[in-house]
C-alpha cells in the first residue's frame, strides 16, 4: 500500500496513518479563522481616505481621482514587488505600504499618517454575523483561533469589538516569520488549542493559503471571495461543527 499511496498522495506535511484512514472522518470540534474578509473588513477605501485627510489636514477634493491613482500605483512594478513578503514583519508592511503611497501624489508626503489609517483600531470591523458567529462556537465550548497572514497586531481591532476574549489563540505572520499556506501556522495554532488537527476547520476567503490548511490534516471551509459589507455568511460553518467533547 506504501508504494501505491506515494504514486496518488499529494504532497503534505501531515500523513495519516492506515488507522486513520480506516476510521471514521472525526466530526469537527475546533475551529481557526483568517481575519482579513473572513472575521473583519476594512472601512471603505474613501473613508479611508477622509479619515487620512482629517489626520493630516490635507484637503480631499476628488477622492475618485486619489482612488484610480492608488490602483494605478499598485500596478507599478516597484510597487507589487515590495508586497511581496510585506506581512512576515511590522517594518517589511510599513516600507510597502510607503512604497505603493510614495507613488500616489495625494498620499505623497504623508506615506506613514495614511499607513497609521491602515492600521488604526477602529479602520476594521467585524462583519455583522461575526459576533454571532464567534459566541455560538463559545456556548458549545469549541474553542476558535485565528491564523492571518497580517504585517501588524490585529488583536486591537478584535479588543476594541468586544470580541478578543472570543478567541483562543492569534498565530499571525508578523509574529512567526512566515505565511499561510505553511502548514507549520495551522499546526501551531492547532497546538496552542490542545486541538486535533483532524478535527479542526480552517475558515477563511482564499482557497490557495487558507485552504492550505489541508496538507496540514485539517479540513477547509472557503467562503465566497467577494468583498462583503455585512454578513459574511459564516453561519453557514456552524452546522459542520460539533460541540467539543
Amino acid at each position: 500500500m506504501v508504494g501505491v499511496r506515494a504514486l496518488f498522495d499529494l504532497p503534505a506535511a501531515y500523513r495519516p496513518t492506515d488507522a486513520d484512514r480506516a476510521s471514521p472522518v472525526p466530526p469537527i470540534d475546533a475551529v481557526l479563522c483568517d481575519f482579513s474578509n473572513t472575521l473583519f473588513r476594512m472601512i471603505g477605501t474613501e473613508e479611508w481616505l477622509r479619515r487620512v485627510a482629517a489626520d493630516t489636514g490635507r484637503a480631499l477634493d476628488d477622492p475618485d481621482a486619489v482612488l484610480a491613482a492608488l490602483d494605478d500605483a499598485a500596478a507599478d512594478p516597484e510597487v507589487a514587488a515590495a508586497q511581496v513578503g510585506r506581512d512576515l514583519d511590522a517594518q517589511a508592511h510599513r516600507q510597502a505600504m510607503h512604497t505603493w503611497f510614495a507613488r500616489v501624489p495625494w498620499l505623497a508626503g504623508i506615506e506613514e499618517a495614511a499607513r497609521e489609517r491602515v492600521v488604526a483600531e477602529d479602520s476594521w470591523v467585524p462583519y455583522g454575523d461575526t459576533g454571532m458567529f464567534l459566541r455560538a462556537l463559545a456556548d458549545r465550548d469549541v474553542p476558535v483561533g485565528v491564523v492571518s497572514d497580517i504585517g501588524w497586531d490585529i488583536r486591537g481591532h478584535a479588543r476594541a469589538a468586544g470580541l478578543e476574549h472570543l478567541v483562543g489563540t492569534w498565530v499571525l505572520s508578523c509574529e512567526e516569520g512566515r505565511e499561510k499556506p505553511a502548514p507549520e501556522l495551522f499546526r501551531t495554532a492547532c497546538a496552542r488549542l490542545d486541538a486535533d488537527p483532524r478535527r479542526t476547520l480552517m475558515v477563511g476567503d482564499n482557497p490557495a493559503r487558507d485552504g492550505g490548511a489541508v496538507s496540514a490534516g485539517l479540513r477547509a471551509f472557503v467562503l465566497a471571495g467577494e468583498q462583503r459589507e455585512r454578513e459574511r455568511g459564516l453561519g453557514d460553518v456552524l452546522a459542520l461543527v460539533s460541540a467539543r467533547a
